[in-house]
Parts: structure tokens; C-alpha cells; sequence
């Protein structure tokens, strides 16, 4: 998995909203996060990209153990990966917009390049 960020969250919570956040960057393109969480998501859908570029059958099933809907895996493999193929890396862009009103916590938003 990902790197040490406990993000205040027990194992299996933290692993939970990890693979959810990263199926909604894939699904949607982009999305509103705090600054640390978008950072160990960034980790996550950049290794998800990669094995989509793999696009063997061992790679469609590692993806299918981590995100969490079919389609969003046919997706990666028919569409967002191909895109990158002559990438090597640097696929998700982090824009700050500033602190969040409630709590102050530093806001970004996490888009595919």
C-alpha cells in the first residue's frame, strides 16, 4: 500500500477510503480533498494507471482487487491508460484552493492530467 499517513484512521478505514477516493479520481477525473489525503491518493491512482498501461490479464485483476467498480477498471484499461502510454509518471495534478471553512485544513483538488 501506499505510504506511512495514518490520517487518523484506524487499518482498515484508512484502506477503505483510500480505494474509494482513488475510484472516484478514476471515475469522475478529478476530485476536492485535503492536502495529505489527496497526496497517498495521488500514490495509489498514479500505481493504478500504471498497471492499466501493463493491460494484461494479471494487471485487470490486481486493479479489480483495489478499485472498487467494475467499470471504473474498464474504463482505466480502455481509456485513461492509453492516453498516458508515452508518459512515464506525473499523472495527477494537485491545484490548492485555499483552507476550509469548518476546520481551516488545507483544501486541493486532485486531477488527472
Amino acid at each position: 500500500m501506499a505510504g506511512t499517513r495514518k490520517l487518523g484512521r484506524p487499518t482498515d478505514q484508512r484502506r477503505a477510503m483510500l480505494r474509494n477516493l482513488t475510484t472516484s479520481l478514476l471515475k469522475h477525473g478529478k476530485i476536492e480533498t485535503t492536502v495529505t489525503r489527496a497526496k497517498e491518493t495521488r500514490c495509489l491512482a498514479e500505481k493504478m494507471i500504471t498497471l492499466g498501461k501493463r493491460g494484461d490479464l494479471h494487471a485487470r485483476r490486481q486493479a479489480l482487487a483495489f478499485v472498487t467498480e467494475e467499470d471504473v477498471v474498464k474504463e482505466l484499461f480502455d481509456n485513461i491508460a492509453p492516453k498516458y502510454a508515452e508518459r512515464n509518471g506525473g499523472y495527477t495534478r494537485m491545484i490548492k484552493m485555499g483552507p476550509r471553512r469548518g476546520d481551516a485544513s488545507e483544501m486541493v483538488i486532485l486531477e488527472l492530467v
